[in-house]
């Protein structure tokens, strides 16, 4: 048996199942002498007590130093898993391992299948043999885990109850009265923070004296494991030992600035460290040097180079894990006790991050482009949010009861609502969703105006007053609906308590709430299209967002009708021979819908314009977020996700813009240029275009001409009809 990450041996039984006798291989970043000091005591006293022949290998460190790409450490655990289990002959395993590598690979490229076979070789004899210490058999128990405390009784419950035996593989041990508490399959939100599963590799490591605090990396983050925090002198006091603060304090306060890292959350993609720009700054200004300086230098001695020449300079640089881990308890205290600074918080890159996010620690992949968008939606509008998420990935990563990542403000008490719908269904039950809450709004409406009419002067007259004029304005009838609340249950009016008392039995339905309906392209431009187009010609006040990876992510990566011409994807084998549906202006044909287009790596304001303007609106809106995904096989992997977003945008793949109904001139924004970057270029760079480079040159040749056109076509078409409009 092998495991392949040494985070698993504390979660879950890696060793049981290992005969007397057998043969165990771990996946770590330990030196045999380290073993003792970090492995648990049931994992030692089993392997010693059954004569397990115990080895390690630390695959990470070969696919990344010796072969230079990480993404080949399972080929390296793949040739040592057959090297110790001898299935067959060591030399014939590995000629059978490289026979499938190529033709598993060779679409890709020669240099890939060179990588996995250099992989292959590594890997066969890379295992160190430990010998098992005598002293092991008897080792001291492990202490028992402490159960999960907070401050929300029913989410502790669940957490102790549920997601602790589900989570470490014991779930079918568990009685149907243990769901007592959960009969219409409702979960209490903000599970997943108790999980801290610890998985990443290396972590993001934060240097204070170069930090400029303006919170990109935050802003990026899929996982929110990396938030800023801004303390008063008496809570940055109270702060645990070490926390590190920068040197100035948050611009016109007094507030002290400290970027929080949660090393046992964060999934290690790199993304924060890609796009800090002070890091970058250093490392384009040490490559020049470099290059300067010793153009003799390959790339990969170049670059490490310019890196250790960049490291006094920079302000994120990844880490192993067990040394960012000394950042978990400043992250852990600013999470349970930094109060939220509401002056601090804005529709701004740097002031959105100062608001809790409202959706961290899912289950996406390492540098998920769709965790990060909805992670900024729940900062902007989570504690009024419904949301209706029709299946596929965001579903999977946004409900994966019992861990729940979706949560709620610690303060308010207030998070999204969320419900899983089917593909074919999302739109309409979102809208029921909305019209549901509307009816029973409209009533308290109603009854908060026989209120008005009923009362004299006086705080409750005030507070109906504000609430009435505010009712159409989310942010501003959220802080009215509190002061009805507040003033409703203060009042001592007798004639008007049976009144205030029906209010009260239903208060959480007073304030407007944000209704928003997230899904695939799968779901948006196919299997629930139609559904998707009555809701938006409704012109009720919804609010869609579309996470388009071009592609059914979730199920395989089958082509959809947001798949572009010349992609390769499942029933797509030979390139898709036609062009991608225009959701877009479909929508825009409507004129009364308000429809966007964004890129979070392109363009971070625009992305935060389009949010606000859409939740604004009175009306259906629609955006659409270009979410690169691993299925398109992005050159370096999903650690290059934002800026293969602006590689996207700079090629004109992906066009930016706004169209907002509510404007009597210049309805239509184009917010990206004109194409600056090759078209052909870029698609070749993702794996999903080049494989039909490297397959069928000729038909390739032919559909990204075609395709080059397209978009050029579509842009000028945009422009023009942005002049129309103005």
């Amino acid at each position: 048996m092998a495991c392949h990450n040494q985070a698993y041996l504390t979660k879950y039984d890696m060793v049981s199942d290992v005969k007397p006798g057998g043969t165990f291989l771990l996946d770590c970043a330990w030196k045999p002498e380290e073993l003792d000091a970090h492995l648990p005591s049931k994992v030692k006293k089993y392997i010693a007590n059954n004569n397990v022949n115990f080895y390690i290998i630390d695959a990470t460190d070969i696919a990344a130093k010796r072969i230079g790409n990480v993404k080949v450490k399972n080929t390296v655990l793949q040739s040592a898993f057959f090297a110790l289990a001898k299935i067959l002959p060591a030399a014939e395993a590995v000629e059978y391992m490289k026979k499938m590598a190529y033709k598993s690979y060779i679409k890709k490229g020669q240099a890939m299948v060179d990588l996995n076979y250099a992989a292959i070789d590594a890997g066969a004899d890379a295992f160190i043999k430990v010998e098992v210490p005598e002293a092991w058999k008897t080792c001291a128990d492990d202490a028992p885990k402490a159960p999960a405390t907070g401050t929300r009784p029913a989410l502790v419950k669940a957490v102790n109850e549920l997601l602790e035996p589900i989570s470490s593989m014991a779930g079918d041990s568990l009685p149907v009265s243990a769901f007592a508490d959960n009969p219409d399959g409702t979960f209490q939100q903000g599970a997943a923070a108790y999980e801290k599963r610890g998985v990443a590799v290396n972590v993001p490591l934060w240097h204070a004296e170069n930090c400029v605090q303006c919170n990109t990396c935050s802003f990026v983050c899929p996982h929110a494991a990396i938030r800023p925090a801004a303390m008063t002198a008496e809570e940055a006091a109270a702060a645990p030992e070490g926390t590190p603060f920068a040197a100035r304090p948050v611009l016109k306060t007094n507030y002290k600035f400290t970027m929080t890292v949660s090393a046992l959350d964060c999934m290690g993609c790199t993304l924060c460290v890609k796009a800090c720009p002070v890091t970058k700054k250093a490392l384009e200004n040490a490559e020049k040097t470099v290059a300067a300086e010793h153009p003799e230098y390959d790339a990969k001695t170049a670059a490490k180079e310019a890196a250790k020449l960049a490291a006094p300079k920079i302000a994120l640089e990844m880490v192993p894990q067990a040394k960012g881990l000394a950042q978990q308890g400043a992250f852990d205290y600013a999470v349970a006790h930094v109060a939220e600074k509401p002056e601090l918080v804005g529709n701004t890159i740097k002031g959105s991050q100062f608001k809790q996010p409202l959706l961290e620690f899912s289950g996406s992949c390492a540098g998920c482009a769709e965790t990060s968008y909805a992670r900024l939606v729940t900062q902007l509008f989570g504690e009024r949010m419904y949301i209706s998420n029709a299946t596929g990935c965001s579903s999977i990563w946004g409900g994966a009861a019992p861990a729940t990542p979706y949560t709620v403000n610690k303060e308010s008490g207030h998070g999204p609502a969320w419900c899983n719908s089917l593909f074919e269904d999302n739109a309409e039950h979102g809208l029921g969703m909305y019209l549901g809450q509307k009816v029973l709004r409209e009533k308290l409406i109603g009854y908060v105006r026989e209120l008005n009419e009923m009362v004299g002067e006086g705080e409750l007259k005030t507070a109906c007053e504000n609430y009435l004029s505010t009712l159409d304005d989310g942010k501003a009838n959220e802080a009215a609906t509190k002061a009805l609340v507040a003033a409703m249950e203060a009042s001592t009016c007798e004639k008007c308590a049976a009144l205030r008392e029906k209010i009260l039995a239903e208060k959480e339905y007073l304030s407007k709430k944000s209704i928003w309906i997230f899904g695939g392209d799968g779901w948006a431009y196919d299997i629930g299209f139609g559904g998707l187009d009555h809701v938006l010609a409704s012109g009720e006040d919804v609010n869609v967002f579309v996470f388009d990876t071009e592609v059914y992510s979730n199920t395989g990566g089958q082509a959809s009708k947001a798949s572009n011409l010349g992609q390769v994807a499942q029933f797509a084998a030979a390139g898709k021979a036609i062009g991608k549906k225009n959701l877009a202006e479909i929508a825009m044909s409507y004129g009364y819908v308000y429809v966007a287009q964004v890129a979070m790596g392109a363009d971070m304001n625009q992305l935060l314009k389009a949010l606000t303007e859409a939740e604004a609106y009175h009306g259906p809106s629609l955006i659409i977020g270009y979410a690169p995904c691993e299925m398109h096989g992005v050159k370096g992997g999903m650690q290059n996700c934002q800026l293969e977003m602006k590689k996207a945008v700079d090629a004109g793949y992906w066009q930016m813009f706004r169209y907002n109904p509510t404007l009597e001139t210049g309805k239509l924004t184009v917010d990206s240029k004109a194409p600056s970057a090759d078209y052909i270029g870029f698609i070749k760079s993702e794996n999903r275009y080049a494989r039909l480079a490297q397959t069928n040159p000729e038909r390739a040749e032919a559909l990204f001409e075609k395709a080059k056109e397209n978009a050029a076509a579509k842009y000028q078409r945009l422009e023009k009809m942005s002049e129309l409009y103005k």
